[in-house]
């Protein structure tokens, strides 16, 4: 399985335990299980696979694990889609400028059917 920050984004489980922890610093692995209806060990390989992926960090305390946030990399990603949509703007916005064109021109031809 891909460890990818993606692939570990895409299942909307994970997204939800992401969105815990940035409502609360740090929760622990029972915290996180008792949101959710399934089994511990479901949670446990999500847990993992955020792990993987770099989006949480893990801390032993006594019994307990305590997850939260890697804000590193949630900065990092933040960073990169913020640089994917400047660039997506770009093109559409250089694309709306060639359709404006391309309808003025139309126009243009509509109303004067001299230069046809």
């Amino acid at each position: 399985m891909p460890n990818d920050i993606f692939s570990a984004l895409a299942d909307p489980t994970r997204r939800r335990i992401l969105e815990m922890l940035a409502d609360h610093e740090e929760l622990s692995a029972s915290q996180i299980h008792e949101q959710f209806q399934v089994s511990p060990q479901a949670i446990s390989q999500h847990l993992k696979n955020l792990l993987e992926s770099k989006l949480i960090r893990v801390e032993k305390r006594a019994q307990q694990r305590i997850y939260r946030i890697d804000t590193d990399a949630m900065a990092e990603f933040e960073d990169w889609s913020r640089s994917m949509r400047r660039r997506w703007s770009r093109r559409l916005d250089a694309f709306e400028a060639v359709i404006k064109a391309e309808m003025a021109q139309a126009a243009k031809t509509t109303n004067d059917p001299e230069e046809s």
